[in-house]
């Protein structure tokens, strides 16, 4: 089948509907990350001796990113749930919903007991997790959704980009939390209990979800669909297996072409730190700064990087991001190790140089991915799509322990691991592209600059 790009909204819809849609799926997102990464920051920084020590320091960290993996293999769940929900029901209250569980389950983190019944804490820490993986999955198609069914069609890439916008800033407000948490305490009492604080701070979700839920209205492409449905009403199969059926090679090639962006993301923003602070002597403090400096220097580049696919294509600014992870993701790992305690900039040059590359495919993916399906299962077919690839997105940080395996030197295995990634990302685009030729009639390779730029 090919693109989708659909009706959309209305060219002469008012221009406040898509920034008022676009601003509350930054928002949204925003927090929403903010709830799931700072999970990861203290999983590299507190967990593996809070509630994972072990006479091996390898074994504890694997122990603690192995939950970090958990919240990851749970984002698939709630995005099926989600999806198929979104699809039948709408866009705006599966996000509102999602909002309300990622903050009740993330406050509730900070609130685990550090306690001697040896189970008991770990226990806590998966399921809760597993809801914050569940909210997550459920809230990125809606507002990938909301922002893109609500955007003229030349804008698509631009106003769509702003749902991804709230990765960065989800990052830097986790990094900032944990920063200030990390300044106003001792060591000690940082490991103690200052760390819970960013997880209290969560609870703002709450009113703001109320707001959305108050001020947003529902994109007008799920009204339309809505009305198709109640003017024809019929016994429908499941939207989840709907999409399976008809579009399994989109939702494939989706996830692979997105694999390599959310492992580098994970391996930049967590992997990295931990690998510093434990074998170069990297102060907490320098590693949080340089990860919340390359993150603000993300935020501008995703929404130029989307507004760029609107003039020159979804696909060639996304495969732009693929090659340049490619090119990168050795000299990173070679890069990182030769930081230190009095020189940490090889550290900071890395991970401005992969959130560089990201931004290419951060900036393009929530539109490239909802524009593969048609309206009726686009919630199903994106999300599933992207969360496929944050199972294995989720494995970056351990990955990275496992195969450094407590030996600086082995640091560029997981270079090869990313580039490995990125050029399956490129192969899965080729088949996005073909997979467009082969299904439109007449279409040929001299029409491409035309049909992309349309998309």
């Amino acid at each position: 089948m090919p693109s989708h790009p659909g009706p959309v909204a209305p060219e002469a819809a008012l221009p406040r509907r898509s920034a008022r849609a676009s601003f509350a799926a930054a928002i949204a997102t925003s927090l929403e990350w903010y709830d799931f990464f700072i999970y990861s920051t203290a999983a590299a920084l507190v967990f593996s001796t809070t509630f994972f020590a072990t006479d091996n320091a390898v074994v504890s960290a694997l122990n603690s990113f192995a939950t970090v993996a958990v919240g990851f293999i749970a984002r698939p769940i709630g995005g099926v749930v989600a999806g198929a929900l979104g699809d039948k029901h709408g866009r705006k209250p599966v996000l509102v919903g999602a909002m309300c569980l990622m903050a009740v389950a993330t406050s509730l983190i900070g609130f685990v007991p550090n306690t001697e019944v040896v189970w008991l804490a770990p226990t806590l820490l998966v399921v809760l997790r597993l809801c914050q993986g569940l909210a997550v999955g459920a809230q990125w198609s809606s507002a990938v959704l909301v922002a893109t069914e609500n955007a003229p069609a030349h804008l698509r890439g631009f106003f769509g980009s702003f749902a991804q916008l709230g990765v960065p800033i989800g990052a830097v407000l986790g990094n900032v939390a944990f920063l200030i948490a990390t300044a106003v305490s001792s060591p000690e009492a940082f490991t103690s209990w200052v760390w819970r604080v960013p997880f209290w701070i969560s609870l703002i979700m709450l009113p703001v979800a109320f707001a959305i839920h108050r001020f947003l209205e529902e994109t007008p492409e799920f009204k339309a669909v809505a009305a198709r449905t109640a003017a024809r009403p019929e016994v429908r199969r499941s939207v989840f297996l709907e999409a399976i059926r008809s579009h399994p090679g989109a939702i494939l090639a989706a996830a692979g072409a997105n694999t390599a962006g959310v492992v580098l993301f994970q391996v930049a923003i967590t992997g990295s730190v931990q690998f510093v602070t434990t074998y170069l002597d990297v102060t907490r403090t320098a590693a949080l700064t340089w990860i919340l400096v390359a993150c603000v220097f993300m935020m501008p580049l995703v929404p130029f990087f989307g507004w760029l696919s609107d003039r020159f294509g979804r696909k060639l600014i996304f495969g732009l991001g693929a090659a340049a992870m490619l090119v990168w993701g050795v000299p990173m790992w070679l890069l990182i190790p030769a930081a230190g305690p009095d020189q940490v900039w090889p550290f900071g040059l890395a991970v401005i140089g992969a959130v560089i590359a990201m931004s290419l495919q951060t900036g393009t993916q929530g539109t490239l991915l909802a524009e593969l399906f048609p309206p009726e299962i686009r919630s199903s077919g994106a999300s599933l799509g992207y969360q496929i690839a944050g199972i294995i997105g989720g494995f970056g940080p351990f990955a990275t322990v496992a195969l450094i395996n407590g030996d600086p030197a082995n640091a560029w295995r997981v270079g090869v691991l990313i580039a490995v990634l990125a050029a399956a990302a490129l192969i899965s685009l080729q088949l996005i592209i073909r997979r467009d030729y082969h299904s439109t009639p007449g279409r040929t390779a001299s029409d491409e600059p035309e049909a992309v730029n349309a998309r």
